[in-house]
């Protein structure tokens, strides 16, 4: 029976080639010359360090300009409010990775109310999707594809 899986993750290894080349921008800034600015990969995030904390903004800029060119979903990035501690700033962007219980609802709800003749499934933090028809899973796709979900969604492990 042919099924997929949906899934909602970023590419760790693009996101840390984006946060590399960002480190690199910020070196060669003019404006962040003898500056103390820079992205720290951490679990589950990233940290941005500065010393003001309206060069936070500039180096978020920064950071989601390298994200889009490497083809990291801006939707998986939730960044957080900035914090002044002493002479510096922080801010921390959380990655978001998986799909949540809530999410899971809300996707299997959207294909029972279509009525399609599949069956979704939650599995941990991703969704499993299987029918009879090819078509009918490539028509899921489609609609699942057309609506603002609150977060970016992959369509992976498609089996005949």
């Amino acid at each position: 029976m042919p099924s997929f899986d949906i899934v909602s993750q970023a590419d760790a290894h693009e996101l840390g080639n984006a946060v590399d080349q960002a480190n690199k921008e910020v070196a060669n800034r003019f404006d962040f010359k003898g500056a103390d600015a820079r992205f720290e990969q951490v679990a589950g995030g990233i940290v941005m360090h500065a010393e003001a904390k309206f060069q936070l903004g500039q180096m978020k800029d920064i950071l989601y300009k390298k994200c889009a060119k490497r083809g990291v979903d801006l939707g998986h990035l939730k960044p957080e409010q900035p914090r002044e501690q002493g002479k510096r700033a922080l801010q921390r962007i959380e990655v978001q990775q998986g799909i949540t219980a809530e999410l899971g609802k809300k996707i299997v709800k959207l294909i029972k109310q279509d009525k399609f003749k599949v069956q979704a499934a939650i599995q941990g933090d991703q969704v499993r999707v299987s029918g009879k028809k090819r078509d009918e899973l490539q028509a899921v796709i489609a609609m699942l594809e057309s609506r603002e979900l609150g977060r970016p969604l992959q369509f992976v492990n498609f089996r005949d």
